[in-house]
């Protein structure tokens, strides 16, 4: 049975390590693998919330400035979190939105966040940019093939350190 899985690409690709994101889903897209779904946006907002109807598997990648190298991986839960806007929420926000819009539970979730350095306007990606990316587009391109809520709730989520599948 093909599970089927929406993968975020957030992040701005004119900003130097947060296109990290975004490169990543671009990969993913042209891998094609049978029951994955991407949406790539510059932040996640409310309406991100209906991308996860009808979904067994949700995987929010971003760039993080203090994550720590490569990458770190790990589950997140719905977490309603009062902002002044509905603009630019955390995932366990659009979770959260999921749960009360929807009256259900949203489908397991997982966040990957890869280790950026330089966000700058206007800025390529870093040297170290380029090599998290490598790291993590090996491991992202694992998960995907095996998108299996019970296989990833069995990996560990150590941050930096890409776990064996």
């Amino acid at each position: 049975m093909t599970r089927r899985l929406v993968v975020f690409g957030i992040g701005n690709p004119s900003r130097g390590d947060d296109a990290l994101g975004p490169l990543l889903l671009q990969r993913l897209e042209q891998a094609r693998l049978p029951g994955v779904v991407t949406v790539e946006d510059f932040q996640l907002q409310i309406e991100h919330a209906i991308d996860l109807q009808g979904r067994d598997l949700a995987l929010f990648i971003d760039a993080g400035e203090g994550t720590p190298a490569p990458f770190s991986f790990a589950p997140v839960t719905p977490l309603f979190n009062p902002a002044h806007s509905t603009h630019s929420l955390a995932p366990g926000a659009v979770l959260a939105v999921y749960g009360q819009a929807l009256e259900q539970a949203p489908p397991p979730a997982y966040v990957l966040c890869v280790r950026g350095q330089r966000f700058e306007l206007g800025e390529g990606l870093s040297p170290a940019g380029r090599q998290h990316l490598e790291a993590a587009w090996d491991f992202l391109r694992q998960l995907c093939t095996e998108p299996d809520p019970e296989r990833w709730s069995q990996l560990r989520p150590l941050p930096g350190l890409p776990p064996l599948l």
